[in-house]
C-alpha cells in the first residue's frame, strides 16, 4: 500500500519505533563502513521551493549511500515555477522516479502533490510541519537517554512548524510537551492538527516550561517566509532566549537541541548550544540516518532486521 510521510502522525507508533530501530542499524553499518545498498536503481526526486543545507545534503547523500540516485529540482528552474498545476507535476514526476521529497511553503501544496503521486512523498519541510527533523530529534534523544515515552520536552519560542510537529509526536509516542511562547505567538491547535491536550501544556513563563524537562529545544525566532517581521519578533522574543538559567531548572541530565541554523545570542546563548548538554551535532547528523530508514520503509516496507 502506498504510504506518504507528510506529517508525523501519518505513521503509527509501531512504525516510528521500527524506524528508530532501523536507523540505529543503518547508522551502525555507516559507522563501520559497511556498504548497504537496498535501493539500487531507485531514484529520489528532491523538489525545493525553500532553500536548504541539511535537508538537501541528508537526502541526497542518504539516497546515494543506499545505492540509489537523487535528482535536485528547484521550482524556479522547472515548470512549477511557471505556473504548472501542482497536480500535473505530481502525475508526471511520479511516473519517472520512485520516491519524492518536497520542501515548500504551504502544507496544502504537498498534500495536493501527494494526492496525484504514484510514489511515496516525503515532507522535507512546510510552513506547518517538519516531520523528518522531529524524527531525527527523537532518535537522537533515544541514543542519549533511551525511550522518550513519558518524558517531558520543553519547547521555547515560536509556535512554528517544529513546535507543531513536536506536539503531534507527543500524541503518537506518549510523551509530554511544555510550550512557552510570547503573547500573540501561541500554539494554534487547528494549524498543528492537534485535537487533544493530554500531552501538551502551555506556560507563560519559559522558566516554568523548562522546570523538570528532559529535553529543552528551540528554533530561530524568525522562520523562512516571516523575514518582514524580524525586528518585531526580536523585541517580542527577547525573554525567550534559552540560557544557562533555563537549563539549570531542567533535569540535571537534560539535553539541548536545535534544528539549525542557529543564531547565537538570539534564541539560544553560545554557552548552551556549545555546552556539554547540547547534542545539536548528533541531531544534525541523524537526519541522514533516520531519512535512510524512512526511504527504505516507504519503498520496501519492513525488512528483516539484521545486526
Amino acid at each position: 500500500m502506498l504510504k506518504h510521510f507528510l506529517q508525523f502522525k501519518d505513521l503509527a507508533r509501531d512504525e516510528h519505533l521500527y524506524l528508530f530501530e532501523r536507523a540505529r542499524l543503518i547508522k551502525s553499518r555507516f559507522k563501520r563502513y559497511q556498504p548497504y545498498h537496498p535501493l539500487v536503481d531507485r531514484t529520489l526526486a528532491m523538489i525545493f521551493e525553500k532553500s536548504s543545507t541539511r535537508t538537501r545534503l541528508s537526502f541526497e547523500a542518504g539516497m546515494h549511500q543506499l545505492g540509489g540516485s537523487a535528482i535536485y529540482l528547484n521550482t524556479r528552474d522547472t515548470q512549477l515555477g511557471r505556473g504548472e498545476p501542482v497536480e500535473d507535476a505530481g502525475e508526471v514526476i511520479s511516473r519517472m522516479v520512485d520516491i519524492v521529497m518536497i520542501r515548500t511553503f504551504e502544507q496544502e501544496i504537498i498534500e495536493r502533490f501527494a494526492s496525484h503521486s504514484r510514489v511515496p512523498v516525503i515532507n522535507g519541510l512546510t510552513n506547518e510541519y517538519h516531520p523528518c527533523q522531529i524524527l531525527a530529534d527523537i532518535f537522537t534523544f533515544i541514543e542519549h537517554r533511551g525511550s522518550i515515552q513519558g518524558k517531558t520536552v520543553a519547547w521555547i519560542g515560536d509556535s512554528n512548524n517544529m513546535c507543531n510537529t513536536w506536539l503531534q509526536a507527543a500524541e503518537v509516542l506518549g510523551f509530554n510537551v511544555h510550550v512557552s511562547t510570547p503573547p500573540g505567538y501561541e500554539v494554534e491547535p487547528e494549524r498543528a492538527n492537534l485535537y487533544g491536550t493530554d500531552h501538551f501544556e502551555s506556560f507563560a513563563d519559559p522558566m516554568d516550561a523548562c522546570r523538570g524537562a528532559d529535553l529543552v529545544t528551540t528554533d530561530v525566532w524568525t522562520s523562512m517566509g516571516w523575514e518582514a517581521e524580524n525586528d518585531e519578533r526580536l523585541k517580542a522574543f527577547a525573554d525567550w532566549q534559552v540560557d544557562a538559567d533555563m537549563m539549570a531548572v531542567a533535569k540535571s541530565d537534560a539535553v539541548f537541541m536545535h534544528c539549525l541554523p542557529a543564531h547565537r545570542g538570539e534564541e539560544v546563548t553560545a554557552e548552551v548550544i556549545d555546552g556539554p548538554q547540547s547534542v545539536v551535532w548528533d541531531e544534525a547528523e541523524n537526519r541522514l540516518h533516520v531519512q535512510k530508514a524512512l526511504m527504505e520503509y516507504l519503498l520496501l516496507g519492513k525488512v528483516e532486521t539484521e545486526q
